[in-house]
Formats: C-alpha cells, structure tokens, sequence
C-alpha cells in the first residue's frame, strides 16, 4: 500500500482532493522527455544508431530534466510524509543500481551502470527537506543558488576519491549512465522549494484553465515513478527483440 501510494508522487505532491494539473502536466512532459533521452542513448549505445535531434528535442534534453527536479521541489511543499517518499524512491534508486550493475556483470559491459540517477538525487532531496524546512525561504533562495553555483563547479574539478561521486566530485574514470549529483541538483529542488513557499503559497493552480484537462499528460505526471521504473527495461527488451545481434 506504501509503494502504491508512492508510485503517483515522484515529486513528492500528495493532495489527492485537490492536485494541480498544471504541476502533474508539466512533470508528465518532462518525465516523455526523460524517456526520449533514454531511448536515444540506448541506440546510439547498444546499435550504433545517432539520430539527428531538433532544436527542442535538444533544449528538452539538456534542460528538462532540471525542469523536473524543480517541479519536485515544488511538489514537497504541497504534500506531506516527504521522508516516508524519501525513502521509497531512494530504494527504488538502489534498485535500480543493483540491476544494471547484474546486468553489465552478466554481458561485460559497464554501458549500463547507473550509480547515483535521478532517483537517488530525489530521494535524499525529500529526506533532506525536513531539515532544512525551518529555515527562511530567502535562506533556502540563497543556499539554493551557492549550491548551484559550487555543484557548476566541482564539473571544473576532478579528485583521488572515488566515493565522492554523490557530491558532484569525481575521480577519473567515473562512469554512470544516469548522473545527477547533489550539487548543484540539490540546489535546483531547493529553488522549487522556493517558488512553491512563494508562487503555490496558497496551494491554488496558477493556470486553472488547465485542471482536469491533458489527462494524458497528468496521467504521465501522476505516476511517473513507476513509468520511470518499467520504461527502460521495456526499451531494451524491444530493441532486443527487434534488433537482436
């Protein structure tokens, strides 16, 4: 029943009588957009296939994954039980780490591996929430931006230690299909966290002509955990059988 609840709150919004659409639509974009990355890496990866890309698949690419870490800060403020979330979408990251590193052990190749993804990011983003949910929203506003700016930086950077990789600071060498360190991620939730204190502080939708329509995309948005967790064995299922070596 926990993980049932979970699945439809990637973002951490739980107000099942009264959820904005415009929030669920924006996060059912960016989770397709999340998809098609994936899809496009694993053809260039595993069948040598580059696909020319548009102007707004490439912004989609680059940007909408921030996008949707900012939507996740926003939701955190609009629901509740965010350590309870915390920790199933953290295991749902574990798992994840377990599979593709069975998966590159059992074919021999690391192309796979996902060592610290988008779900590892979200889950210690909603366990670190309750912590810093006393401070100010113009401290979270600053302490949002200097870990964005630090995280662009530590890019600058390589260190000795492999294990700092959660960080940001990487060792040569370090490999992960998925990456989304906390710095200067952990910045960017915070800075959702920021605009749901300020522009949802009334938890009202900004765009009301939106609610209850592109149920297709609130529907992505909704349960985006689970499309997220079946979307890339899916992927690679069908490209092996379509595409088998």
């Amino acid at each position: 029943m926990l993980f049932d609840r979970s699945i439809r709150f990637f973002g951490g919004f739980s107000l099942e009588k009264a959820r904005i659409s415009e929030l669920d639509i924006f996060r059912g974009i960016c989770i397709l957009g999340v998809f098609c990355s994936h899809i496009y890496f694993d053809l260039a990866e595993f069948l040598g296939l580059e696909l020319p890309l548009s102007h707004a698949l490439t912004l989609l690419f680059q940007y909408g994954g921030i996008l949707f870490v900012l939507l996740s800060g926003v939701c955190v403020t609009l629901g509740s039980h965010s350590v309870r979330r915390g920790l199933v979408v953290l295991g749902c990251g574990l798992l994840i780490t377990a599979v593709t590193y069975g998966f590159g052990r059992l074919t021999g190749s690391s192309a796979a591996y996902v060592w610290f993804g988008v779900l590892h990011l979200l889950g210690i983003c909603m366990l670190i929430y309750p912590l810093l949910r006393p401070l100010p929203t113009w401290a979270l506003a600053v302490l949002g931006t200097l870990i964005v700016i630090l995280g662009y930086w530590f890019e600058t950077r390589t260190v000795s230690v492999p294990w700092l990789f959660p960080l940001g600071l990487l060792a040569p060498g370090f490999y992960s299909a998925d990456y989304w360190p906390l710095f200067p991620h952990l910045g960017f939730f915070l800075l959702g966290v920021v605009l749901g204190r300020t522009v949802y502080r009334d938890k009202q939708p900004l765009l009301p002509q939106l609610q209850g329509k592109c149920r297709f995309l609130s529907l992505c948005g909704r349960h985006s955990l689970i499309l997220y967790l079946i979307q890339q064995p899916l992927t690679m299922a069908l490209l092996a059988l379509f595409f088998p070596h």
